[in-house]
């Protein structure tokens, strides 16, 4: 099908992706899975090829760009090489939202730079042990001093994406009581220094997929966070958060289509190639009938991702949209992914093969931004349910 989303510079901008993607990831690919993440160097590289500046304005080092479409082609050639860029994903597409939204000249101007050059990565620290996406249920507070020069952070995050090389973590935390009238009161957010005293990594989960993105607990004890990064309002981090769950789950639901039309390809690639009773296993009509229903099922969920893509460079994607967005394209690319590995019969459940890491990677797209059931729950409220 004829697409229209992306126009001549999204496609240079591929080719460029592509053979970066070719000459520094694949080769070293196996050696950051083994580890469980990809080295912090790497995304000094990202930095230099100007990936993390496009959205970024161009005094603070970045391109002007202000569209989300340049990071879908990179969603789209990650899944392509059945490659993923370690934790990076969450410093552009989770952390520079709310600086642009939040951060004042001042902080602008001290994290920006940084952040376009790669020497300060973001992540976002939301989810707590035991509240799960319960977020008005969080524990961590922060506690404004006596001389009202600093606030005092307690608590802990787990599922924290990048967790492990952050500089920078965005961390919601408490500080004022939750009223009987809205649980969601007293949530304020930080730019969080993890060189500060009292602030640690605990483990490196170790996680079914996406083995080489570093996701970690994260503990605070007594940290001083200086009022000079606090991110917006205090007690309004819950709007905020709510505000910018439409990108995240953009994000998810793109990423997701990516995955299941890399699936097929895979799948086509190795039915052509692989042989049994005599004749490729392309050949058989339950092959066929398989490939071309997961190929309807990808062309809809990409349909689905470009107008979502659209809406939400236009700033008009709502978050029952997003939403949507999410619930079809994670569920579409988990019915498509498992028909493909299942055409790859026993050798699709070996890690050496692409399409073993992408069914253990995508699993996950039906939890974080939300359950699939929290999705559900939105759109319902939005049809007036």
């Amino acid at each position: 099908m004829r697409r229209t989303v992306f126009n001549e510079d999204h496609e240079a901008f591929r080719e460029t992706i592509r053979a970066f993607i070719e000459a520094e990831v694949v080769p070293v690919y196996d050696e950051w899975f083994a580890a469980g993440q990809a080295p912090r160097d790497f995304y000094y590289k990202l930095a230099e090829l100007g990936v993390f500046g496009i959205r970024v304005d161009e005094e603070y080092g970045g391109a002007g760009i202000d569209s989300y479409k340049f990071e879908a082609v990179m969603y789209e050639e990650t899944a392509r090489a059945g490659v993923q860029f370690g934790g990076s994903g969450v410093h552009v597409l989770l952390g520079l939202p709310y600086i642009k939204m939040l951060a004042t000249d001042e902080q602008k101007k001290r994290y920006l730079p940084k952040f376009v050059s790669g020497e300060e990565m973001w992540a976002l620290a939301m989810t707590e042990p035991g509240t799960g996406s319960d977020l008005a249920g969080m524990k961590t507070t922060a506690k404004l001093s006596e001389d009202g020069t600093h606030y005092v952070l307690n608590g802990a995050k787990t599922f924290i994406t990048g967790g492990v090389h952050a500089d920078r973590v965005i961390v919601c935390a408490r500080t004022a009581a939750p009223t009987a009238e809205d649980r969601r009161h007293g949530i304020s957010l930080f730019a969080v220094d993890t060189k500060s005293e009292g602030y640690s990594v605990g483990r490196k989960l170790d996680k079914l997929g996406l083995r080489t993105s570093d996701t970690a607990e994260l503990a605070f004890v007594d940290v001083k966070v200086p009022v000079e990064d606090l991110l917006g309002e205090e007690n309004k981090g819950f709007y905020y958060l709510g505000h910018n769950l439409a990108s995240e789950r953009w994000g998810i639901a793109f990423g997701a289509y990516a995955q299941a039309k890399a699936a097929v390809r895979f799948a086509k690639q190795y039915v052509q190639e692989r042989t049994v009773f005599g004749k490729p296993v392309a050949a058989f009509q339950n092959t066929k009938f398989e490939l071309a229903a997961c190929q309807a099922e990808v062309d809809a969920a990409e349909a689905v991702a470009d107008r979502a893509l659209e809406a939400l460079d236009a700033g008009e994607l709502t978050p029952a949209e997003a939403a949507s967005a999410k619930l079809f394209c994670t569920e579409v690319a988990h019915r498509v992914i498992d028909r493909c590995l299942q055409l790859h019969g026993g050798y699709g459940f070996m890690n050496e093969y692409p399409i073993a890491r992408l069914y253990a990677d995508n699993r996950v797209n039906r939890i974080y931004g939300g359950t699939s059931e929290i999705m559900k729950s939105i759109i319902a409220k939005d049809m007036g349910l």
